[in-house]
């Protein structure tokens, strides 16, 4: 590559800031600011400053790996591992069905990748137990969106809305540590006259800047907002002229949340009436307000309802499909949102088509050049493919994601993924996973390859090479192409990403996430595009170019994306966590995530300068919790529940409730915080209740 500055983004959360990159002599990048792309404005956070470390050859796998005899892991070529793969997937398949090989994918794959991926075990393998680790981060707002809109995407304005409305009510969302650069629209919305509205249990960084914040008990977010809902219409508050205009379904909705009287909500959540009264004026006496959540309310066994009620509340009071009024989702995942539009979720198939839908098999059969009907069902969501590992499913290609530390009940999950005959791993670091595995391939990185991301605004962009990689590193589409030729399809399956997306922009035409009109160059010039873009043809006779669609920044402004354009009110009620406090656990838990970490921290863990600044797992608690346990500062907590048992030094914080303990969830080993936390499953969205589970302390004695 050329020693010049290559103007690209992040490869970490779905801001996907924009960055420069300028080649080092060590083979890794000098990251420089990059002043003209709208969502960061030249900042970044230590994560995206210090990306450029994962670069380098001391961290990073450069070569093949295969377990010897001894049960070593030792360098291969990649003709051995990939002929290792190939032949491990056919034996599986041969004894035990398409089904009896299952494929995982990651959040943090290009949509070229994603697309090839599923397509790979649709096709190529013929299984339907395909899911990504995307499932845990926005499912259960993406069902809920679904539900009420007819139309998923995170948010469906650009950031740069959120300084001009006039209330944020921000749930369950730690922007200051998640997403550092994006904390400037929330400063910039108090600039401007407007107020933020927090809701945590702990009061973060993010919670100081807020004009309210409120501290429910984890679990309890669903009969918040039906509080909220029930105050609003008590007072008066209801948008009537456009719940009837541009909604349906508003009486049963109404009927449900007036049984949440503040009281009982009070009780329930311990957020205060007056406080819960605050709040509803807040957001209602503004012309345009904005209601913004994120894993804290969408990562419980409820979570689709949660999600649904909050949503409700943004109808009844006219802030959805209005200039500068919402709801939108703050997804994590650099590609959390591609990720699932294109095929890698158990349901779905390219363009946010579904799977069980004839029309949508006829479609994307007809791009792949295949038979409808040889495509597979829907399979299993994310953490039931977990647990089917080494029973149902015997082989396991993963991708992208280290499930050893980021799944619920992880000690389960690493004994399921102990127990199949066979694993390989698609990674650029050794992981926790990847240390498992029979096969490990060392694949390129955002750096040293080209594609595109799709941010949480739903905006393509254009990620592009910097770097060559190393010697003895292959990409994941080359990974794919040379397997499906070993397994026998010698055709579909390009290694170049341009032209990976050329079929993509195919596939998703006319589907909800249609991308047809998006081409690479235009990602060049216009520094990303929003979904969706359909492909426009000139109207003049004989002139097939396509004119370039403008993309569609903001949704729902006209109708929203049901049949009848109108949006549905979904009733909800409060219920329990699947796992509420007793004698026994009489604590409750909560998960998260620290600024200088990210997600597993496969990654972010092999930087010198963020785990310097955070070198281990904690538990944060509340001084009356501390001196009942007899904790002092730094002192080793064990955290019991009903799966496990995780140990971490005592961080004593008044900034959390008393009833609840908080650790973060990125390393493994004793302080893994995933050893804890509870699979229940949303019955909509199959997410797991990761953010509420009961536990025990105790006090660790020298």
């Amino acid at each position: 590559m050329q020693n010049t500055a290559t103007p690209t983004h992040c490869p970490y959360c779905a801001l996907q800031c924009g960055m420069n990159l300028t080649p080092a002599p060590d083979g890794t990048v000098e990251v420089s600011e990059r002043t003209d792309f709208p969502v960061n404005r030249g900042a970044l956070c230590g994560k995206g400053r210090t990306a450029g470390a994962v670069l380098a050859r001391n961290v990073r796998l450069t070569s093949p790996l295969v377990r010897d005899e001894s049960g070593a892991l030792v360098p291969a070529s990649w003709d051995e591992a990939l002929d290792r793969i190939a032949g491990e997937l056919r034996r599986t398949r041969a004894e035990y069905g398409p089904d009896g090989v299952g494929v995982f994918g990651g959040g943090g794959l290009t949509n070229e990748k994603a697309y090839t991926l599923g397509k790979f075990a649709r096709v190529v393998l013929g299984t339907s137990q395909i899911d990504y680790n995307g499932r845990f981060c926005m499912s259960s707002a993406a069902a809920a969106g679904i539900k009420a809109f007819g139309l998923d995407r995170g948010l469906p304005f650009p950031l740069e809305d959120i300084p001009k409305t006039g209330c944020v009510i921000l749930v369950g969302s730690n922007l200051a540590e998640t997403m550092p650069p994006s904390l400037r629209f929330l400063t910039e919305l108090k600039e401007n006259g407007g107020t933020l509205v927090v809701i945590d249990p702990r009061r973060t960084k993010t919670a100081e800047q807020a004009d309210l914040h409120l501290a429910p008990r984890p679990g309890t977010d669903l009969a918040l907002a039906l509080g909220l809902l029930h105050l609003v219409i008590a007072e008066g508050r209801v948008d009537e002229e456009y719940v009837q205009e541009r909604t349906v379904g508003w009486e049963d909705a109404r009927a449900a949340a007036m049984a949440h009287w503040p009281e009982y909500v009070e009780r329930i959540t311990g957020v205060s009436v007056p406080q819960l009264r605050e709040t509803v004026r807040l957001f209602c006496e503004p012309e345009s307000a904005m209601v913004l959540t994120a894993r804290g309310p969408e990562q419980q066994s409820k979570g689709t309802d949660t999600v649904g009620a909050w949503i409700n509340l943004c109808l009844a009071t006219g802030r959805a499909g209005r200039p500068l009024s919402g709801y939108g989702c703050l997804t994590g995942q650099g590609n959390g949102q591609g990720g699932r539009e294109h095929g890698q979720k158990a349901d779905q198939l390219p363009g946010y088509r579904k799977l069980d839908d004839p029309a949508a098999r006829a479609h994307v059969a007809e791009v792949w050049g295949v038979d409808p009907d040889s495509l597979p069902g829907p399979g299993r969501s994310a953490y039931e493919l977990l647990d089917a590992l080494g029973t149902d499913i015997r082989s396991l290609l993963l991708m992208a994601s280290n499930p050893v530390v980021s799944a619920p009940r992880a000690a389960h999950v690493e004994e399921r993924i102990r127990s199949l005959d066979f694993l390989a791993v698609c990674d650029v670091v050794l992981s926790e996973t990847a240390e498992l595995a029979d096969v490990v391939l060392p694949v390129t990185q955002w750096a040293e390859e080209t594609g595109t991301m799709t941010s949480l605004e739903g905006r393509v962009l254009l990620r592009r090479q910097a770097v060559t990689p190393p010697d003895g590193v292959r990409s994941d589409l080359e990974v794919l192409h040379e397997l499906a030729a070993r397994l026998g399809v010698e055709k579909g399956f390009p290694t170049g990403p341009e032209e990976v997306f050329e079929e993509l922009r195919r596939a998703s035409a006319g589907g909800v996430a249609d991308y047809s009109g998006i081409t690479y160059r235009r990602l060049v010039e216009e520094d990303g595009v929003f979904w969706p873009c359909p492909a426009v043809e000139s109207s003049h006779p004989g002139d097939t170019r396509e004119q370039a669609h403008p993309g569609t920044p903001r949704l729902f402004l006209d109708r929203f994306a049901t049949p009848d354009g109108r949006a549905r009110f979904v009733p909800v009620s409060h219920r329990a966590t699947a796992e509420e406090p007793d004698d026994e656990y009489p604590v409750l838990l909560t998960t998260g995530r620290v600024v200088s970490q990210y997600q597993s921290g496969a990654q972010t863990r092999r930087v010198a300068e963020l785990s310097a600044a955070a070198p281990g797992p904690f538990v944060e608690l509340h001084p009356r919790l501390a001196a009942r346990l007899g904790a002092a500062e730094g002192d080793p907590v064990a955290v019991v529940s009903r799966r496990g048992r995780a140990v971490a030094p005592a961080r004593i914080t008044s900034a959390i409730r008393p009833d609840t303990v908080f650790m973060p969830f990125h390393w493994p080993g004793e302080g893994r915080a995933n050893s804890l936390t509870n699979p229940a499953l949303d019955p909509t969205s199959r997410m797991p209740e990761f953010k509420t589970c009961a536990v025990r302390l105790e006090a660790v004695r020298p």
